[in-house]
């Protein structure tokens, strides 16, 4: 019998089953996919996440950027700079997360990649965990669960969630492998699409081109006819590359990430930024959290779980709550939200920092709130 088994093998599933290694707790990954997996995801990754593990990422590192460059309706182009201490990571989601899984096996961690989690049921003192591997079935155990299966995941409900608030947003991504002629610039529109933005992330071989609604519950948008026409503008048909949709499970208000035995991590706990779509940074986190309060458990801490779900709320929900309030706004007067914020090069900077984990948005949210307020009072737009 396992101490934990995590079902998932992304940045929350890895940190969690390194950080449960590192504490010589007995861990096993269940990944459905055959690893190294291929994951749609811009890739955007803050270097100040190295501060929570022991190892180099740099490996898994495809480009680092330090500048921005934004367009509105894919025009009026403004190239700032991020002001970062340390240039942002750009990094393809296959080489980092299986970097992080290789990292958590050399600790002791067990990955079961191509093995599907059918079922779970909770008996007497344990998990039992049925899986299929080709056409095999088994049955195994652990003392504690971690759902790091993400937004389409079905572990939140097996383990007896209610149906969860969720805001759900969308995404149309693509990685196209292009000369991109030393480009290391993040590159960033607004307007083009409603209540979201496109986006550009350069890597080593190519550029990750995605588009994406981060307010869910609006009108249908072409997503991908928007997106074609914003690929043209850097040389990109993406009509000849295979495209990849998927819901982002965004935070929306505080709820329960614990029940008997288990915990919720990743985007199976709607942790996703509402107003940057930020993901992996929080998936780290919250899975070195949840490590964390299995290892108390382990050892006797009976308030260790309900804890868990505590120390989200107050370390990352406290911030999102900001967060939405700032995306609402943002997202209903862009073009003035473009005009007196996007086109300062002290908002990337404060951007930045947010990123870094260097300044909250408790921090900077209210000032921003009553500058974009103005653009809801006629005359001041």
């Amino acid at each position: 019998m396992y101490d934990c088994i995590v079902v998932g093998a992304g940045p929350s599933g890895g940190s969690a089953a390194y950080h449960l290694a590192k504490h010589k707790h007995s861990v096993l990954v269940l990944e459905k996919e055959l690893l190294p997996r291929y994951k749609p995801c811009g890739g955007g990754v803050p270097p100040s996440v190295q501060r929570w593990f022991d190892f180099d990422f740099k490996p898994a590192v495809s480009l680092t950027v330090n500048q921005v460059r934004y367009t509105w309706q894919m025009g009026d182009p403004q190239l700032v700079e991020l002001g970062l201490a340390e240039p942002m990571w750009m990094v393809r989601r296959d080489i980092f997360d299986h970097h992080l899984i290789k990292e958590a096996q050399k600790l002791g961690a067990e990955v079961r990649d191509n093995t599907e989690v059918t079922g779970i049921k909770w008996q007497s003192d344990r998990w039992l965990v049925t899986v299929k591997n080709a056409d095999q079935t088994e049955v195994l155990e652990a003392k504690y669960l971690i759902a790091a299966d993400g937004a389409r995941g079905s572990m939140a409900k097996w383990l007896g969630f209610k149906e969860r608030k969720k805001r759900m947003g969308a995404a149309l991504e693509v990685e196209a492998k292009v000369d991109t002629n030393n480009d290391a610039t993040l590159h960033f529109d607004f307007g083009a699409v409603n209540n979201g933005y496109i986006w550009n992330f350069p890597k080593a071989d190519g550029y990750s081109i995605g588009i994406g609604t981060f307010r869910g519950g609006e009108e249908k948008q072409n997503l991908k006819e928007i997106a074609q026409e914003y690929a043209q503008t850097f040389g990109v048909d993406l009509s000849a590359i295979k495209q990849y949709g998927h819901p982002l499970c965004l935070w929306d208000g505080d709820m329960p990430l614990h029940t008997q035995n288990a915990l919720l991590t990743g985007e199976a706990a709607c942790i996703v930024d509402p107003f940057t779509a930020e993901g992996i940074r929080p998936a780290l986190f919250t899975g070195m959290l949840a490590a964390q309060a299995i290892a108390h458990s382990l050892n006797g801490d009976r308030e260790a779980l309900k804890n868990y779900t505590k120390r989200v709320q107050e370390e990352w929900g406290a911030d999102m709550a900001w967060a939405q309030r700032l995306a609402g706004l943002f997202y209903r007067v862009p073009k003035f939200a473009y005009k007196v914020g996007i086109k300062r090069p002290a908002a990337t900077k404060r951007m930045g920092k947010l990123l870094s984990g260097e300044e909250r948005y408790r921090d900077i949210a209210d000032a921003a709130i009553k500058r974009l307020t103005k653009g809801l009072i006629p005359g001041m737009g």
